[in-house]
Parts: structure tokens; sequence; C-alpha cells
């Protein structure tokens, strides 16, 4: 099999083919060093390289990102040849569920994942939210949250199973925030994104119209005292109506058993 690890001397061929995968460009060239630094880029080349993807292995899960193939090599299961080298080194360490996020819309990426027994596990939405100063907003700080909440959370973009030592360690950051009213909870986690500078990003539930907003009016605040650029927010939820939120795109959790 045509792959190996990436190098640092691979990235100005790969990006060639990273350029346009989306209407708006690629991120690839901005996480492609922290990727590199985290090992497991795995590369498929012919002579040079066509095809990459990037895994991370956390506990018992992997999570897929990053499949992007050279449009002059498609249709030959080269995306399938990576993917399931990656599940090959999480199973050989004990990995026992493998997910992927795909856009709702993007039927080529769904028609692969399914093609290698991945099943839609969950919904989830992306809203972005500007930051503002404000004090509008009654918060406490969770110190018990429920994985029936929070079964996941993200973490730079990848969907993170929770235990109680994760949540643990989150609140004793003070990283879970909630707002209580009328027997009403939202709840949200909040984070660095580590491959994008100035970005917050949130995991979230919410409860209600009020509560939501004593979140969301808290964290415009937190950004601005805290000299974040960007709030990204991932939420199971379709969000109220709310001033400088706006709704982005939706996404399949794709999850695989390797049992």
């Amino acid at each position: 099999m045509d792959i190996r690890e990436a190098t640092s001397l691979d990235k100005n061929l790969v990006l060639k083919f990273c350029r346009d995968t989306f209407s708006w460009g690629d991120y690839i060239d901005k996480v492609w060093s922290s990727w590199l630094d985290e090992g497991n880029l795995f590369l498929f080349e012919k002579k040079f390289p066509i095809g990459i993807c990037h895994a991370f292995y956390f506990q018992n899960q992997i999570w897929i990102e990053g499949i992007r193939i050279d449009p002059n090599f498609q249709r030959q299961k080269i995306a399938s040849k990576l993917v399931t080298h990656a599940e090959l080194i999480g199973k050989n360490n004990n990995a026992s569920f493998s997910y992927m996020l795909v856009d709702i819309e993007n039927k080529k990426s769904i028609f692969l994942a399914n093609s290698l027994n991945y099943k839609i596990f969950q919904i989830w939405n992306y809203y972005s939210l500007i930051p503002k100063k404000n004090s509008n907003f009654k918060i406490e700080f969770e110190k018990s949250v429920s994985f029936d909440i929070f079964p996941f959370y993200v973490d730079s973009w990848r969907w993170i199973k929770t235990t109680r030592n994760i949540l643990f360690n989150l609140s004793t950051q003070n990283r879970i925030i909630k707002s209580n009213l009328n027997g009403k909870t939202s709840v949200a986690i909040i984070g660095d994104y580590k491959h994008l500078d100035k970005t917050l990003i949130v995991t979230l539930f919410s409860g209600s119209f009020t509560t939501l907003s004593n979140i969301l009016f808290y964290l415009q605040n937190y950004a601005i005292e805290n000299f974040y650029e960007r709030i990204q927010i991932l939420t199971k939820e379709k969000l109220a109506s709310f001033d400088s939120l706006e709704y982005k795109i939706s996404f399949n959790l794709m999850k695989k058993s390797l049992h």
C-alpha cells in the first residue's frame, strides 16, 4: 500500500489539491503544522502525493478528519484505503469506535462513509457568534454536568466522548457554564480552537430561550475580555434567533463500531 506518514516537505504539493475543496477554499493550510506535530497524518502517493487523511486517537476512539484527494485521482478508492489504514492502527491499539464529521449536503462523502460502514449517529448544527461587550447575563460554573447532556464535547472540531474524569477536569477549569431559570437549564462547554488563533469553540445544550440568551451574552462578553475574534458554537439544537448569532451549516456525526 502506498501510504506513509506525511512530512513537512509534502506541504506545498498537498496544498495544491486542497485549495478549492469548498466554495470558500479549505483549512488544511491552517492545521498542517499541528497535524504533523501530532502525527498520524497519512499520505497516499504515486510518485507524488495524491491524498491525505489525519487520524486522532483518544482512549478507545478514533477521529477521522481532513480526507482530501487530488481531483485527478478520485474514484480510485484512495480515500477508503487511507481511512482503512487509520482504522487498522486504531484497532491494533484497542480502539472500539471510529467517528467522522460530514456536511449533511456532501453526498459524496456520506456515500464514502456508508461504504466503509459508518452510520449517521447524530446531527449537529454550527453557528457563529460575534464577540461583544455585555453585562446582561447571569451564569454560574457547573460542577456536576450530566452525561445525558454532554455525552460528547467538541475539542478543536473533534467530538470527544466524555468520561467522568473529562467532565471533572473541565469543571475544575471553569469551562462548564450554565444558566438555570424556571426549571429550564442551558449549559455550555468552552475551549480554545487549537488550530485557529483567537477562536472560542463552544459545545452547547439549550434548554430555553431565556437561559440560552444568558449563555450567549456571557460568551460574547467573555470573548471580548479575553481577546477572541470569533465564537464557534456546536449544538444538536436548532437555536432561536438571537442578535449576532448566525447559522452556518449542519453536519452528520458518523460512527462505526470496530468490533
